[in-house]
């Protein structure tokens, strides 16, 4: 049976009944009586104790260790935190046909963002494409195309202004949240490794930078085929680029046994749109429906593999408008039915109408 940890004013009565026994005393005390003050300071030392033996306790397992305690258990199935990774891609500088910008070159976007030019160029017709990556690792190191950055110091001959290249930069991942550790790790102890289940496929991608979802699709291609999509949560846009695809490809194929081809394939937006009429229609109960929506998706939604895989029920997403914060009473009139996935496609919450 479980532990009843007890409380400060059980132990009290428990430390003052102790000391009146052991000293023979039936009667009543002084209001100051030495027994009567020592007992709530010793509860309130044993209190500690007690609480510190519940943390404890709570440290020998996965599904409530903290912190430093969850990395060590992890540790010892090689599971470690994705590390933050640095955002990279090109800037356009223009200038003075000749001048030169030298590898290291540090670029600005404010006072905490910077790039550093990591290979040299030189001003040719006006302009040249010089590759940087960020400073700091970390998302915030991504920038759109057409933002621009400035030069740190004064170059002769090159605009102080830098435009980002067409694709942006991209890449910048933050280091993996603890949470996101302590899910790796449930997978690894609930579904052990099986040399090529579907569960090794969803760990071994689920380990690369940046992977926060994965879903694996037995004998897609055919006949020893693997293909494995996923998404990037923490990122601006949550759809694998290229260099993502690339970067879960070399992963799996690292890990995969020798006989299994398998493919990293990045999942097609299925933007879901959706009309609501709610009760009351305010700005409040319309942002707290969006976020239950993104929320129910984000839980359960999955690309499709053409036979049903990944459909989302109309009443999940009525129960998800309902319990919204605030929301009395509504009417949905898109989506009407089922919202079932095609072949690769992951449904995203698209345009709400509000009516």
């Amino acid at each position: 049976m479980p532990f009843a940890r007890p409380t400060l004013p059980t132990l009290i009565t428990r430390i003052r009944g102790d000391f009146r026994g052991r000293l023979e005393i039936a009667g009543s005390l002084v209001r100051r009586a030495m027994i009567d003050v020592l007992g709530p300071v010793w509860a309130g030392a044993v209190h500690e104790l007690h609480s510190f033996l519940a943390w404890l306790a709570k440290q020998l397992f996965a599904d409530t260790a903290e912190g430093e305690s969850l990395l060590r258990i992890a540790e010892l199935y090689d599971i470690k935190p994705t590390p933050a990774q640095y955002a990279t891609g090109n800037a356009i500088a223009t200038g003075t046909n000749g001048a030169a910008i030298l590898a290291g070159t540090i670029l600005r976007l404010d006072a905490a963002t910077t790039y550093r030019v990591t290979t040299g160029a030189t001003i040719a017709a006006g302009t040249a494409t010089v590759p940087v990556t960020a400073v700091l690792a970390g998302a915030a190191g991504n920038l759109p195309a057409g933002a621009t950055l400035t030069l740190e110091g004064p170059i002769a001959g090159v605009s102080s202004v830098l435009t980002v290249a067409a694709g942006g930069i991209t890449g910048g991942v933050e280091m993996e949240d603890i949470e996101e550790v302590r899910d790796r790790l449930l997978l690894r102890l609930q579904e052990p490794p099986e040399g090529g289940a579907d569960q090794d496929y969803e760990g071994w991608a689920l380990a690369v930078a940046g992977v926060t979802r994965a879903w694996v699709y037995p004998l897609e291609n055919g006949l020893g085929t693997v293909v494995v999509r996923f998404v990037l949560d923490g990122a601006t846009n949550i759809f694998p680029t290229s260099a993502d695809v690339a970067r879960v490809q070399a992963a799996l194929e690292a890990e995969r046994p020798i006989t299994a081809e398998v493919t990293a394939v990045a999942p097609t937006q299925l933007a879901i749109p959706f009309t609501v009429h709610v009760v009351p229609d305010n700005a409040d109960t319309r942002a707290a429906i969006a976020v239950q929506l993104g929320e129910l998706l984000r839980r359960l939604a999955e690309p499709g593999d053409g036979a049903g895989r990944g459909r989302v029920l109309l009443s999940q997403i009525r129960t998800a408008i309902g319990v919204a914060q605030g929301v009395v009473d509504y009417t949905l009139t898109v989506p009407s039915a089922d919202v079932v996935p095609g072949l690769g496609q992951l449904p995203v919450v698209g345009a709400i109408t509000w009516v």
